[in-house]
């Protein structure tokens, strides 16, 4: 799988062959820096200084550089996959291989830390219902009012918790039918895309 670079994204990594090896993987450390800690103007303005150019160029091939990092982790492409997909940007030999290798030797790491910055969402366990009829009170003796009562059983962390619900069977309905409807999207291609991109 070949990855697929904006225009925007391959003019933020042009000017990565304007700089030094070294710079390059200088950008690589501070690209996975980034990720752990986020952003900090100090770096991108004292490597402007040293490079003589603007900060924003400096966080914009940073960021380029980050983009072709995380994108490629979380995809978990091929070494080949990643060369042919570099390969496309016309830069050297030399820093297809360089960028190959902080590719490689960042990818497992890289991963870890979206896998950290995803959020824990409580999973589904169990669920209990109950429905009730309110067939008449003093006031009205013929009155039919029904209610659905759910008890919905999460797991979150290794913690349970339980989530108890009311409502009337019209609401229940509504609601059945608005969850077909997302899991029916859910088939659609651009949803297992977008699935897919986030795993």
């Amino acid at each position: 799988m070949l990855l697929d670079l904006s225009e925007e994204h391959k003019e933020h990594l042009a000017f990565l062959p304007k700089v030094d090896g070294a710079v390059v993987a200088e950008f690589g450390r501070i690209a996975v820096e980034f990720l752990r800690r986020g952003s900090n103007p100090k770096i991108y303005e004292g490597a402007a200084r040293k490079l003589s150019v603007s900060s924003d160029t400096v966080q914009h091939g940073v960021e380029g550089l980050i983009y072709l990092l995380t994108e490629s982790s979380k995809l978990m492409i091929s070494e080949l996959d990643f060369q042919d997909s570099v390969f496309v940007l016309g830069f050297p030999e030399e820093l297809n291989k360089l960028l190959l290798q902080l590719y490689l030797d960042n990818r497992k790491e890289i991963r870890t830390i979206l896998s950290e910055l995803a959020p824990d969402l409580p999973s589904y366990h169990s669920l209990e219902w109950r429905l009730d009829v309110q067939l008449a009170s003093r006031s009205l003796r013929q009155q039919i009012k029904p209610s659905v009562t759910i008890k919905l059983h999460l797991n979150q962390n290794g913690d349970h918790n339980t989530q108890v619900l009311q409502t009337d069977p019209a609401t229940l309905l509504h609601l059945v039918q608005q969850l077909e409807q997302a899991l029916e999207e859910m088939k659609t291609n651009h949803c297992r895309r977008v699935v897919r991109n986030i795993k």
